[in-house]
């Protein structure tokens, strides 16, 4: 079985905190999820996670004009700068300060950062070019009292406004200029959120919290300095040849022109920012509420109510069409388009933790159940969900597809379980007990008529007809809650787990229940059936997997990971890891689609796969680095460490600046873990592991989100041309030789999509079945989806059609015999052919009569007799 898997996406988490930046071309939003970044790509309706992890949760991220660099800061300071089409940490700086704002200039040669009361200006590292020391601060900005929080541009990368809590605006130039000082706006009533330029820069607007905008422009000749100059300033002496535009700026003495006022009583301004191009300022407030302003004349466009919570980040497009709005506290992401009232996305993950997972028969779908009582639906593929389901009044412990993959089967601890129809989304039975129950754990026979689901109150067993919705039968035995149920995927029996330590086997189809339990050492967590339904595995509280044959019903082995899932210690851990019991348990185990092997995750960072013959561990995973969760340190530092405890525990939040912020509604003892305690800080745990039925994913529901991690195809090892002269310059050279097949295997060693794309086009079609007869095995995969994609975008219809039939007449035996491999490239490729299909045969009956019409007159055409003309 292959083992590199490498992470691929993260679903169920849209937006954590920080800010929301749009791509040039505004085609796409980046997102921060909790210590990574998330790429919705709106017109294609995809979305993808990118590899990288910072430290802690990002607080700022900031996207250069090319799009080609993106750096990300985490909570206190440390940054990473990322190559974008690569997904790879080029550099690391620690900034040493937590940072509210980072932008770069509009030439893309400087990085502004907020530095507490300070901006730092640094260059912008070459990302092609290897460097030793590549950040170089070019200056340092003094003048604000208090933090900055913002930091606007000037078109032509000169000089650059900030805002500051100290309730004032200021303008500095990139370099020095003759007799110039730092401009100051002052005259706000509250800290000033933003400053922005106007399209012609003669205009500056600035928007403070409580909901005023300044408009500023040049005062008059005859009119006296005001406080805009600061003559504490030293006057630079040596200067630089400025733009025409930033002498303008620095020479403009700047006064208030016209002050307004947003009118919305009982509420703060948040977050805002402005298009120069169509003059719209747009500003998110504390109640969900987000405006639409045109300046200069400050008429009100739209008012609307988004969201129950306070809008934490906004960003407007380069077009100026689109609005992306994100909400921290419901980790809610919303693209808006203001001109049609509709929205472009509008995604959310579960609002406390996710539970339960489970994938389609298909594995094209996840269907994940949440604390928040939510049932919701994502899309493998791109990474979005697509439904969402309300019915359930508290938490969800467990969800099921049934066999066809059309019915969502729930269990909750509200005492149901739901039946959902995944055609016409709706919740079309609902199963109960005759005396109200907890459901801990569900599992559907087979053949989807029965469903079962087991308690934690009443000990037993409930089994349900879905055709009637009436209730079979009611197990009993168990002495201890119920922890786990699995159906044989070939036979009639059931099998569940209790933390009464035993597990039993049930023939739920005979009139005799009588089932001799399988005793385990400590309590059950989690039952699972192998494939085949021959073997069955348990397991425990104490980290042990137990292995039993269900034809003779005796153990067969055991695997203890009772070491291999232990690491990270708590903050408020009292002793070593090494002897801390917590977390040394697996909640969660599958086995792999062949059988060969068994995932198994906990309330640790780690999962682990295990071999089931050989009993040996074969890979582990972490499923997150972020210092932010509580139990991804391996060791807790001792300067941390006070008279009054840790300091990480410390709760912070009554010291926010935003009352609504300080505000703490939740009861004493409702937040989860111990009950004695006020925490607050998540754990890093997994709550369940699901392997996809293709064998080429497996998807963990952990505190981060839905980690779906894939076979890396990357791996695989080709001696071909390992040397240093293969460069996009020789590969064209060799192309333009007519060497197609060397040409071809160069475009897939360097992975370069437009040199594929080149390659591929430039082959005469009278040698694509020689070509597809030559091409190395290694390269049929990689040949096979770049066709399938090429199907979806290209109109060379034919040209794609025969390289489908060459590929798959050439290596038709070699994909039937490893068909588990080729699964996903031939369901993008059926998905391709079957569009393709569709829009011709639409088209062919959008024109049938215009084609039968055209055929007519050929007919009619034919039969007039040729008629000489005889001139006199």
């Amino acid at each position: 079985m292959k083992t590199n898997y490498k992470f691929s996406n993260l679903c169920g988490t849209v937006y954590r905190e920080g800010n929301i930046v749009f791509t040039p071309d505004g085609n796409s939003v980046y997102s921060p999820v909790g210590n990574r970044v998330t790429v919705f790509d709106l017109v294609n309706n995809k979305s993808h996670t990118f590899p990288f992890e910072n430290r802690k949760n990002i607080a700022a991220i900031a996207l250069s004009p090319d799009a080609n660099v993106l750096i990300s800061v985490d909570e206190n300071g440390r940054a990473l700068l990322v190559n974008v089409r690569r997904g790879v940490v080029l550099h690391h700086i620690n900034f040493q300060k937590p940072v509210k704002a980072i932008k770069f200039s509009p030439d893309g040669k400087y990085i502004a950062v907020t530095h507490d009361s300070h901006v730092q200006v640094w260059r912008t590292p070459n990302h092609l070019v290897r460097e030793f020391a590549p950040f170089v601060l070019h200056r340092t900005y003094t003048g604000h009292h208090d933090e900055v929080l913002s930091i606007e541009w000037a078109p032509d990368s000169k000089c650059f406004l900030t805002t500051s809590r100290d309730m004032t605006a200021r303008l500095f130039t990139l370099d020095p200029l003759e007799n110039f000082r730092p401009k100051t706006f002052a005259g706000h009533r509250d800290v000033v959120l933003g400053a922005y330029f106007s399209a012609d820069c003669k205009t500056i607007y600035t928007v403070s919290r409580d909901g005023a905008v300044f408009i500023w422009k040049a005062k008059p000749k005859e009119e006296d300095s005001d406080s805009e100059e600061d003559d504490d300033e030293p006057v630079a002496s040596t200067s630089r040849a400025p733009s025409q535009l930033t002498y303008e700026i620095a020479n403009t003495r700047w006064g208030v022109h016209k002050r307004k006022y947003f009118q919305q009583p009982g509420t703060k301004v948040v977050c805002s920012t402005f298009h120069t191009g169509s003059n719209l300022l747009v500003v998110g407030f504390s109640t969900g509420v987000f405006g639409l302003w045109e300046m200069p004349s400050f008429s009100n466009i739209h008012t609307l109510s988004i969201s129950q919570e306070k809008i934490s980040s906004v960003a407007i497009s380069p077009s100026g069409e689109w609005l992306a709005f994100g909400a921290r506290k419901l980790g809610q992401l919303l693209v808006w388009e203001w001109q049609s009232e509709s929205y472009i996305l509008k995604q959310q993950g579960h609002y406390f933790d996710m539970n339960t997972l489970a994938y389609a028969p298909d594995g094209q779908n996840v269907a994940t159940g949440g604390d928040d009582g939510k049932v919701k639906v994502w899309n493998t593929t791109s990474g979005f969900c697509f439904v969402t389901f309300t019915e359930h009044s508290s938490a969800v412990s467990a969800v099921e597809f049934a066999k066809q993959g059309q019915v969502l089967f729930t269990a909750s601890l509200d005492g149901t379980v739901r039946a959902f129809d995944l055609i016409r989304y709706r919740n079309f039975r609902t199963f109960t007990s005759p005396s109200p129950v907890q459901f801990s754990c569900l599992a559907v026979d087979p053949s989807g008529e029965v469903v079962a689901a087991g308690s934690t109150d009443s000990f037993e067993i409930f089994l349900w007809s879905v055709q009637t919705g009436k209730l079979l039968d009611v197990l009993t035995g168990h002495e201890g809650p119920v922890s786990s149920l699995a159906f044989s995927p070939t036979g009639n029996v059931v099998a569940s787990g209790s933390w009464d330590k035993t597990v039993r086997v049930w023939d739920v189809f005979t009139r005799s229940h009588v089932v001799e339990p399988y005793q385990m050492s400590a309590d059950v967590l989690a039952v699972t059936f192998r494939p085949d339904g021959k073997e069955l595995a348990a397991s425990s509280l104490d980290g042990q997997i137990m292995f039993f044959d269900v034809s003779l019903g005796k153990q067969t082995s055991v695997i203890d990971g009772r070491k291999d899932i232990s690491g990270g210690r708590k903050a408020d851990d009292r002793m070593a890891a090494s002897n801390n019991s917590s977390g040394k348990s697996f909640n969660s185990i599958t086995y792999t689609a062949d059988g060969q092997c068994i995932l198994a995750g906990g309330n640790s960072k780690y999962v682990c796969i295990y071999d089931v013959r050989e009993g040996v561990m074969v890979k582990k995973f972490q499923i997150s680095q972020n210092l932010s969760l509580d139990g991804t340190e391996e060791f807790l530092d001792s300067r941390k460490v006070t008279d009054a405890g840790n300091v990480d525990l410390v709760d912070t939040r009554g010291d926010e600046s935003d009352l609504e912020d300080r505000m703490d509604y939740s009861l004493p003892g409702v937040t989860r873990g111990d009950m004695s305690k006020r925490r607050y800080r998540q754990e890093a745990r997994t709550k369940c592991v699901r392997f996809s039925p293709t064998g080429r994913a497996w998807a963990a529901a952990s505190t981060e989100g839905l980690l779906i991690y894939s076979v890396d195809d990357s791996l695989a090892f080709d001696p071909f041309d390992l040397d240093i002269d293969l460069t996009p310059q020789s590969l064209l050279a060799v192309l333009a030789k007519g060497e197609y097949l060397k040409a071809l295997v160069m475009a897939f060693r360097l992975n370069e999509k437009p040199l594929i794309h080149k390659v591929y086009e430039s082959i005469p079609r009278q040698d694509v079945r020689l070509l597809a007869r030559q091409l190395p095995l290694v390269y049929l995969n990689p040949m096979l989806r770049f066709v399938a994609e090429h199907l979806e975008k290209s109109p060379h219809l034919e040209f794609d059609l025969i390289w489908v039939t060459a590929l798959l007449a050439t290596h038709g035996r070699q994909l039937r015999d490893r068909s588990g491999e080729y699964a996903s490239v031939f369901r993008i490729l059926q998905k391709g052919l079957s569009d393709s299909e569709q829009t011709i045969s639409r088209l062919c009956e959008e024109n049938s009569s215009t084609l039968t019409y055209l055929i007519d007159q050929s007919r009619v055409k034919s039969t007039i007799p040729d008629v000489q003309m005889i001139v006199v």
